[in-house]
């Protein structure tokens, strides 16, 4: 069994958005699936491939990290992270996010920024454990900082940043 971490292509896109839809249609409904699938549009691997990661298995994609830098070269964001259910808790996201961290600090970038829905306690879990601190918001929800409306109305963020 061969595992190979590189750099995501244009062509990989209707493999991710399969795999959007199929990992998270065991905790979403076919339409909220769907939907997550939406926040992927082809132009993230369009303008984004040379800093996005893929982790294959065998030549199927069993991971991937949807991330750009800046403009400026200063700062980079984690826009969107799959792994499949039956490699999640090994090391595969971490792995990924390392990788990212170690590009986008060779490319200059001094920071990395991501978000999540306050449900998502999973993920707020991975970022802190990732050494991601939670950035000041407008509202408190159990305890976390939280920006209303931040995708908007009703889609309440809570926000990241880690220095690299």
């Amino acid at each position: 069994m061969t595992t190979t971490t590189r750099q995501a292509r244009v062509s990989d896109h209707p493999a991710i958005i399969d795999r959007v839809r199929t990992w998270w249609g065991d905790t979403h409904s076919p339409e909220q699936s769907r939907e997550l699938s939406m926040l992927l549009p082809k132009l993230f691997l369009q303008f984004f491939s040379g800093t996005s990661l893929v982790l294959e298995r065998d030549g199927v994609i069993d991971a991937f990290l949807i991330g750009l830098h800046s403009p400026d070269g200063r700062g980079a964001y984690i826009h969107f992270v799959g792994v499949a259910p039956g490699l999640r808790g090994q090391g595969v996201g971490r792995a990924l996010y390392e990788e990212f961290f170690r590009r986008a600090a060779a490319a200059g970038c001094k920071d990395v920024r991501a978000i999540t829905s306050p449900r998502n306690t999973r993920s707020i879990a991975f970022h802190r454990a990732m050494g991601f601190g939670l950035e000041p918001g407008d509202h408190e929800a159990d305890g976390l900082p939280v920006h209303t409306d931040y995708d908007g109305p009703g889609q309440h963020r809570v926000c990241f940043h880690r220095g690299l």
